[in-house]
């Protein structure tokens, strides 16, 4: 259960990052507010999966789902551009998390 809670919490830290961006420095409620809610409960979730989880491995979990799934959504809409060099770093970055995964 603590990997699925840290799984969700992963897809959460790309919530917020984004809405962070949206954001524009807080100058914008509906994205300030996405990003408060989402930053709570992943933060939570992490420190609940990390009841069970190791840290280090807990922390590159969530950080790598979070930073492969900002940068997808930033491709699919236009906001990064894409390129084949990315696109096999983000394969690997997901490679890796799941490679954290089995080696736990």
């Amino acid at each position: 259960m603590a990997w699925v809670v840290l799984v969700v919490s992963g897809l959460l830290e790309a919530v917020w990052a984004t809405a962070l961006g949206k954001s524009e420095g807080f100058s914008k409620i509906g994205p300030s507010i996405v990003f408060v809610v989402a930053v709570v409960v992943s933060m939570f979730g992490l420190a609940w999966a990390m009841r069970t989880l190791p840290v280090g491995t807990s922390y590159a979990v969530w950080v790598g789902i979070g930073a492969a799934l900002t940068v997808s959504y930033a491709m699919l809409t236009g906001t990064e551009a894409v390129s084949l060099v990315k696109i096999l770093l983000l394969l690997g970055l997901v490679g890796c998390i799941v490679g954290l995964k089995l080696a736990h």
